[in-house]
């Protein structure tokens, strides 16, 4: 826990220069390294005072705008069912509302208004204060948020002059339409969250969730309130300490917390402690810059999957080559002059592949790491760290170039709506779909992609069953459509390479293995009833019909597509010279004692991949159609 706690520290600590400022998803929804005390929330009413703290006025917000960065305390930011615990400034209508009782909100026990105004009170009252603080409250003490909020038609109320919470079909009879506020992601008006703004006539202002003064003014003001000075197990200091971490890591509706410590009653401590503390204690400070830094990287280059979370990065550079990605992908990255690749052979994109790893090399200060952590939970409220590693940026850089050269093959397939081609390593993405096909559960993809980290990061054999796996859809092209199977021809072609002696694309006519030259005579049989059928005729061919019973019983079944071949082979006549010599060629290569119906290993996919693509290497005048690598 320590080791990754203090990376994420260490890596808020790097990015100061970045707290507060405003940074864009691709999807358009905005993001931030939070400051100390501040959390996200997603609000959906904006109220606007003016500077004399009157109302000036509200709308709802947009969902794509809702995002807002809040202050919080240490009770705010872990408060959970009917616990009062009132984020500093904007909060829930109940907590900001002077008048919600009065029309007809319900609440229990302690008036969440009361503490929230106190607790208000005093931070607009302090030496920490400034100007828009004060306007602020100014307006809330008044105690009128619901009566101007119905006013300016952004509440709306019952018959009887109450609020209502859910919509009901039955208030058009008072209400011409359904209000805004119910088309976004609010559950009832009483739980609608309120964020403030100020309005000015003579100047344009930084709205409060984005103002850097108001940020401070919480921080100075908070951090005089935090508790006594204990040893933090992270840094090894004495400073304030916490037993009350954040939430809202993948999302801002996100519960789950990777620390936590609140109950008192069970199996918690299993008898060997009195109180959380005992067992580990972590500052305020390292606590919150480390969660900020987590949930800022997660927006910012974080992959999840059915809410896993993959999460790469380095202490001195939050951007990192990505072990996921395949290494076409990678290549569109390089720091390097950006090359285009006139021959079309694995050395050439191993080259570049190599400038695109030694640019990464250049941007990394020598005794940088690279942390690579797996986040998911098994329940609403906890957070597990799944896999974690940090290693020097050298040795990773190694281990992920190594990996790109010997998973490697030549694939040829739909990216980015375009056809592209490379020599390298799949993604781990496609390693799923091959494995389990494109229709695959998130479940499974994401289970996967874990799996393969390790093969990746520490040099591991890729798991027997994935390949297996891979092997058999490979070996039953009926019912895929044709680029998905060549996609999983290739990439399981990639696994078997990388668990095996490293055989190349290219076709090695001196390999006696058994499988392989099986999978020769079936990629010949393929080559030669293609070329004979008719011009625009796309069926599949009897070599490609019989491909899963082939690879379990060769000799059997090789018979049968020996047979079909004949009508083909009268067809091409003079033609088919080349491709008959080949066929006797290859077979003849296969002792006597080997040709029989013992399954064939995935080697046999190898072979046929490789005599596949020379053939049609031979058979092409032309060379292939150039192909930038890197744009």
């Amino acid at each position: 826990m320590v080791s990754w706690l203090l990376n994420l520290y260490e890596t808020y600590q790097s990015n100061l220069d970045r707290v507060g400022e405003i940074q864009l998803k691709s999807n358009g929804q905005e993001y931030t390294l939070l400051p100390i005390s501040h959390t996200t929330q997603n609000a959906h009413i904006e109220v606007s005072v003016t500077e004399e703290g009157e109302f000036h006025s509200a709308t709802v917000i947009d969902k794509t705008e809702a995002t807002t960065l809040i202050p919080c305390t240490e009770g705010s930011s872990s408060r959970a069912g009917a616990k009062v615990a009132p984020y500093p400034l904007h909060d829930k209508l109940p907590y900001v509302a002077g008048d919600f009782v009065a029309y007809g909100g319900t609440i229990k026990n302690e008036n969440p208004y009361h503490a929230y105004i106190k607790q208000l009170q005093e931070w607009a009252e302090s030496p920490h204060s400034v100007p828009k603080l004060k306007s602020i409250y100014r307006y809330v003490s008044k105690g009128e948020l619901i009566k101007d909020l119905v006013a300016e038609r952004v509440l709306f109320l019952d018959e009887h002059q109450q609020l209502f919470d859910a919509w009901d079909k039955k208030l058009e009879e008072h209400i011409d339409k359904k209000p805004e506020l119910f088309s976004t992601s609010v559950t009832g008006q009483e739980s609608a969250f309120v964020r403030f703004n100020v309005y000015s006539q003579e100047a344009i202002l930084t709205d409060v969730w984005k103002d850097p003064d108001m940020h401070r003014s919480f921080q100075n003001f908070y951090n005089e309130r935090l508790g006594g000075e204990d040893y933090c197990f992270v840094t090894g200091e004495e400073k304030p300490s916490t037993d009350k971490h954040a939430n809202k890591i993948r999302n801002a509706a996100d519960k789950a917390k990777l620390i936590s410590a609140n109950d008192k009653s069970g199996f918690t401590f299993r008898g060997r402690f009195h109180s959380s503390d005992e067992a580990a204690s972590i500052s305020y400070e390292v606590s919150q810059k480390a969660h900020n830094a987590l949930k800022w990287l997660i927006n910012k280059q974080g992959k999840i999957i059915d809410q896993r979370v993959f999460l790469i990065w380095a202490n001195d550079t939050t951007e990192m080559l990505d072990p996921m990605e395949d290494t076409f992908s990678l290549m569109q990255l390089s720091a390097a002059p950006k090359v285009e690749i006139k021959s079309y052979t694995d050395e050439h994109f191993a080259q570049e592949f190599s400038k695109t790893v030694d640019g990464y090399r250049g941007n990394l200060d020598s005794c940088s790491n690279v942390s690579i952590l797996v986040l998911d939970s098994a329940t609403t409220g906890r957070l597990a760290v799944n896999y974690y590693r940090n290693l020097n940026k050298e040795l990773y850089l190694d281990k992920l170039k190594k990996w790109h050269e010997t998973c490697v093959w030549r694939h040829a397939y739909r990216k980015d709506a375009e056809h592209k081609w490379f020599y390298g390593a799949p993604a781990t993405k496609d390693i799923a779909f091959a494995a389990y096909g494109s229709r695959a559960n998130e479940k499974v993809v994401k289970g996967l992609m874990e799996r393969m980290l390790p093969c990746i990061i520490d040099g591991r054999k890729i798991p027997v069953d994935i390949v297996r796996s891979a092997i058999q859809r490979a070996s039953s092209p009926v019912g895929m459509e044709t680029w998905e199977w060549e996609k999983t021809l290739s990439v399981t072609c990639a696994l078997i390479n990388s668990n095996e002696e490293g055989l190349g694309v290219a076709l090695d006519t001196e390999i006696q293995d058994r499988s392989y030259l099986f999978g020769r005579l079936l990629a010949i049989a393929d080559v030669l009833e293609r070329r004979a059928l008719n011009p625009g005729e796309s069926r599949a061919t009897n070599a490609i019909r019989y491909m899963n019973a082939f690879s379990r019983h060769p000799e059997r079944t090789w018979s049968t597509i020996q047979a079909a071949l004949q009508p083909y082979q009268a067809k091409l006549g003079a033609k088919a010279i080349y491709l008959n010599s080949l066929l006797d060629e290859v077979a003849s290569s296969i002792s006597i004692e080997e040709f029989n119906n013992k399954p064939l290993s995935g080697k046999y996919l190898l072979g046929f991949y490789s005599q596949r693509h020379a053939l049609y290497q031979k058979k092409e005048t032309t060379t292939e159609p150039e192909v930038t690598v890197a744009q």
